[in-house]
């Protein structure tokens, strides 16, 4: 029997997004693929340090239960690796803690593709070119950007959204960049007030999150 995704919250993250790749991929850019692969290949065993998403990765699933019925959380690995240099990546999983099973290695090739037949209701990753061809098709995409702010081990999730072209569409911010500005926009939320906005990329992502959230208030209970 096919497994089902659905009902669950689905998260394509990148290996970029969720390990700190900086020394890699440093290895292919100057030195090319062949050392690059000669690279992952020597460290295949060496774990990978966290990068910017692993927060936010490692306490969606801790919003797993311990049986298959109660997992409402899958995070699927999209990596534009392949299999023999992705190992690295499937490695640092355990012992980071990661229950990530499940892995596409494109071999260069676009990992957005997948988004649709997972329908996976985000994509984060630190390659801006797969984050724009991503929103391009209208897919729920983000891009991390390097940090030098440490996550803790608070456990709790907190998610902040921005509302215009986040959870609704841009419409209403682009009359206010390029419409004719904030007293055109006022007039136009105005007139407007009782019409419901259209939904942003990433609705679905923010509905399914109030989903577990409430699940989560009802088990306290």
């Amino acid at each position: 029997m096919p497994f089902s995704l659905k009902h669950k919250l689905v998260i394509g993250v990148a290996s970029s997004a969720l390990f700190d790749l900086t020394e890699s991929h440093s290895v292919y850019l100057t030195r090319g693929v062949a050392d690059y692969r000669k690279f992952q290949r020597e460290h295949e065993n060496d774990v990978l340090a966290r990068g910017v998403a692993f927060g936010l990765i490692q306490r969606l699933l801790s919003l797993n239960g311990d049986s298959e019925q109660d997992r409402v959380v899958e995070v699927i690995l999209l990596s534009r690796n392949d299999p023999d240099t992705g190992l690295r990546v499937l490695n640092s999983m355990k012992p980071n803690g990661l229950d990530i099973t499940r892995a596409v290695f494109v071999s260069g090739g676009n990992p957005c593709i997948f988004l649709k037949a997972f329908d996976a209701s985000l994509f984060l990753s630190a390659n801006e070119h797969d984050v724009k061809s991503a929103i391009s098709q209208n897919l729920p995409a983000g891009r991390v950007f390097p940090t030098e702010f440490v996550d803790d081990d608070e456990p709790e999730l907190r998610v902040a959204f921005d509302f215009d072209g986040v959870i609704t569409d841009d419409s209403a911010e682009l009359v206010f960049q390029f419409g004719g500005g904030l007293k055109v926009f006022q007039q136009m939320e105005i007139e407007n007030a009782t019409v419901v906005h259209p939904l942003g990329p990433l609705f679905p992502f923010f509905a399914k999150l109030a989903d577990l959230h409430e699940r989560e208030t009802e088990l306290k209970e």
